[in-house]
């Protein structure tokens, strides 16, 4: 079976550095889905808009190569810890293959693209490709009480985030909001806890440099991305 994008996402986030670990995570976090021509039709989203929440099944595309290793290291673990492949959301798999619940923000009729898809919450970079679409139904997708592993073993809070106003100027109030969600999940690797190191994230066309020290982030530098 060949398996070929249906369309591609568009996102302020530009790496997978800074990526939120899991969709809905920073729902302030905006995107949307153009679709490739032979999709772009009304009649491919009619209904569509009755939903408010979607999956999608996209790939991984920043990964060079497909994950070969049964093993990976989750880094609500804290990147120390191995759990097995199909037991982890590691984006290291043998098919590349990701899978996010997203919320659906409203449904665009747009002149050139055709039914543009925007969403809230998505774990994605900008050009992730996407592979499908489905509806999110509350009565089969939704399942509150049940386990979910190591996830429930494990405590985690946001870190704080600082912005000092030369800094916060540079964006609009929505995107600034975006911004501090997205940095609060903490997107430095695990292992990794310099308070002096510096790090640099890309964000719509910007670099965002900041460092972390005792669970607090401070933006120290952004620069426009030429």
């Amino acid at each position: 079976m060949e398996v070929n994008p249906i369309g591609f996402f568009h996102s302020p986030l530009k790496s997978k550095f800074g990526i939120p670990r899991q969709s809905g995570l920073v729902s302030e976090l905006t995107g949307y889905i153009v679709f490739e021509p032979a999709y772009r039709q009304a009649e491919a989203v009619r209904g569509l808009e009755e939903f408010d929440f979607l999956w999608l099944i996209w790939c991984f595309s920043a990964n060079r190569t497909e994950g070969h290793s049964l093993t990976v290291r989750p880094p609500r673990l804290g990147g120390n810890k191995r759990m097995g492949v199909f037991a982890t959301r590691s984006p290291f798999r043998p098919n590349r293959l990701g899978l996010s619940c997203v919320e659906l923000d409203h449904v665009e009729m747009h002149p050139t693209w055709g039914p543009v898809i925007h969403v809230k919450g998505a774990d994605l970079m900008d050009g992730t490709p996407i592979f499908d679409v489905k509806p999110y139904v509350a009565y089969a997708d939704a399942h509150p009480e049940a386990r979910s592993g190591f996830v429930d073993q494990t405590a985690w809070e946001p870190l704080e985030v600082r912005v000092a106003d030369e800094w916060a100027q540079l964006f609009s109030e929505e995107e600034l909001s975006a911004l501090k969600a997205t940095l609060a999940q903490d997107p430095r690797p695990q292992y990794q806890d310099d308070p002096e190191r510096i790090y640099g994230m890309p964000y719509l066309d910007k670099d965002v440099r900041f460092r972390v020290s005792h669970r607090v982030l401070e933006i120290v530098e952004v620069k426009k991305i030429m």
